[in-house]
């Protein structure tokens, strides 16, 4: 069990509340409502899956640059908890798993799923050779919506596209917002983020307007989908908390971050999940 424990903390378990909720908006658009057990089953596997794959090739890659970061110095890894073999079987399984469950869903799917391993992977090394590796990270999460509409539809369509959009400049926006801790250290390690190589005002701003294109990009998506009128409400919710977001937070005083970080973004997943079910559903 203090395997398992650590584990889910290796790979931040709670951080599923990002992703999941855009598989499942994909998945519920794509069925008009309730796509089967199957489906919901197969999908719930392989978001699961591909999430912890990602996040344990990220703690591996950065093993040498968390043991050296007061921040990360007490991640599982770093602290021995789980051995570098462990973790090598955990990221073997949680590949093979995440195939199976493509497999278990379509042919589109299982072949894509080599891409998307390489994508999720891909990000760790990003930030070693440029700044645009938050948005990496954003395309990474930006594939949930998709991969939920094409695991009941295995078609590419302007919902999900839009939606794989709104997805990426939202966690970009975040996850800028996050490194703006790590800014001396990144400099000192030659790693690239915004808030290293612009500085923070600038990080920040570029943060608000990534988020000003994820708000358009999710309203667009309701449009092109037909979600009913009960979306847009919450859509404007979900851009008001964004907004109140970044009134956390100033190159003066980041004490906030993490509120800003996972809370906050943490209800905007779950709540424009909501706005999507208020919509097909009502």
């Amino acid at each position: 069990m203090e395997k398992f424990l650590a584990l889910c903390r290796m790979v931040k378990i709670e951080h599923s509340v990002f992703a999941l909720p855009f598989a499942y908006i994909g998945m519920f658009l794509a069925a008009d409502g309730w796509p089967g057990l199957r489906v919901f089953l197969f999908l719930t596997l392989g978001m699961v899956a591909i999430r912890s794959f990602a996040m344990g090739f990220n703690r591996l890659a950065d093993l040498k640059i968390d043991a050296q970061n007061p921040r990360t110095q007490g991640r599982p890894l770093v602290t021995g908890e789980i051995s570098v073999r462990e973790t090598v079987i955990f990221l073997i399984a949680t590949a093979a798993i995440f195939v199976a469950a493509c497999a278990g869903l379509n042919s589109l799917c299982l072949t894509l799923s080599p891409v998307a391993l390489f994508v999720a992977g891909g990000y760790s090394y990003m930030k070693r050779f440029s700044m645009l590796c938050h948005y990496w990270l954003g395309s990474v999460l930006g594939l949930s919506p998709l991969a939920g509409w094409l695991a009941y539809d295995p078609t590419f369509t302007l919902p999900a596209v839009l939606f794989f959009f709104g997805v990426t400049f939202w966690v970009a926006g975040f996850d800028i917002l996050y490194s703006c801790q790590d800014v001396e250290f990144d400099r000192e390690h030659g790693l690239h983020s915004i808030p290293a190589r612009l500085g923070i005002p600038t990080a920040l701003t570029l943060s608000s307007f990534s988020h000003i294109i994820t708000a358009i990009f999710f309203g667009l998506a309701g449009w092109a989908a037909g979600i009913g009128v009960w979306y847009y409400p919450v859509w404007a919710a979900v851009a008001g908390i964004l907004v109140y977001e970044h009134r956390l937070i100033s190159p003066e005083d980041m004490s906030r971050v993490n509120i800003a970080f996972f809370t906050l973004n943490g209800v905007i997943s779950v709540v424009l999940f909501v706005g999507v079910m208020l919509g097909i559903f009502l």
